[in-house]
């Protein structure tokens, strides 16, 4: 897991809501299209229907749980946790999933049996994350490249839905603008759309993380249904996100790395209605550093 370090340069997982009583959704259309990759097909998915899915609620409480689970603090409505953990009972949960990027702890695996699909710099070595070293960037440049990564990742996607999760966020979406140019735009998003699939398949919504820069391709090429954004108030990005998804977008806000005070974050106007302040390194509520409030 990891943090937003500057416009142009994201890390870190988070979510966000679509319109004001929008709370289920059948998957078809742009934001919920059923044309999975015939190498990627979703679970319990036929080619003309797959199952209805939901958004988080509108206005809801955020508790991002990223550094670990522990029971949500009362008022908390929507929950995001990673894809190794549990959802939390009666709440929406949304999964958090590194769709563009390895794993730390897989490092060795990526290089080792997966070598090929990491990204290779000009002189041959593996490109790593500059802020995160030990997650390797996946190649996504090639169509073979992208429909055998959506077949390993899709499984992540699909193991979330089948323990209870309500929707997930695919994190480092934005990994190409860290490849140094080796990878584009163009790239992810055909990645994001095969991942995109296998999540409405299995009866998930789908969040676009970060990258404001895309505008609205996002929504209507990959077909994410809302957006979870880092320190949107931060980088003043926040006006970005809700031009493309209203009032769906949740952000998380780090309280070493604020513009103004928290309570001038919230009053902001442009700050979305489901913005909530955490602790750079997400700890629980057991550690001192923890921290946890919202608008």
């Amino acid at each position: 897991m990891r943090n937003h370090c500057g416009p142009t340069v994201r890390r870190l997982r988070a979510l966000a809501v679509i319109g004001a009583g929008a709370v289920v959704l059948a998957a078809c259309g742009t934001t919920a299209g059923t044309g999975e990759s015939p190498a990627v097909r979703p679970v319990s998915a036929t080619q003309d229907t797959a199952p209805a899915f939901s958004v988080p609620p509108a206005d809801g409480v955020l508790d991002y749980q990223l550094g670990g689970a522990y029971p949500p603090p009362e008022g908390v409505t929507v929950v995001a946790r990673d894809s190794t953990a549990e959802p939390a009972a009666g709440l929406h949960n949304i999964c958090y999933v590194n769709g563009f990027q390895s794993q730390p702890g897989d490092r060795e695996l990526w290089l080792g049996e997966r070598r090929d699909l990491v990204l290779s710099g000009p002189d041959g070595e593996p490109v790593s994350d500059p802020g995160w070293p030990d997650e390797l960037i996946l190649d996504t440049s090639t169509e073979q490249h992208r429909t055998r990564l959506a077949e390993i990742i899709g499984e992540s996607v699909e193991g979330c839905a089948a323990r209870g999760f309500d929707s997930v966020e695919l994190d480092n979406l934005d990994s190409y603008s860290r490849s140094a140019d080796l990878l584009t735009e163009d790239d992810n998003l055909a990645m994001a759309k095969l991942l995109a699939d296998v999540a409405h398949g299995s009866g998930l919504a789908v969040a676009q993380k970060n990258a404001a820069e895309l505008g609205a391709r996002g929504k209507d090429e990959a077909g994410f249904d809302f957006a979870i954004t880092e320190s949107c108030h931060r980088w003043e990005e926040c006006a970005d996100y809700a031009a493309v998804y209203g009032g769906g977008v949740l952000d998380v806000e780090y309280a070493d790395d604020l513009r103004g005070t928290f309570p001038e974050v919230c009053a902001d106007p442009a700050t979305p209605a489901t913005t909530t302040l955490r602790d750079h390194d997400l700890v629980g509520p057991d550690d001192p550093a923890h921290v946890f409030d919202h608008c």
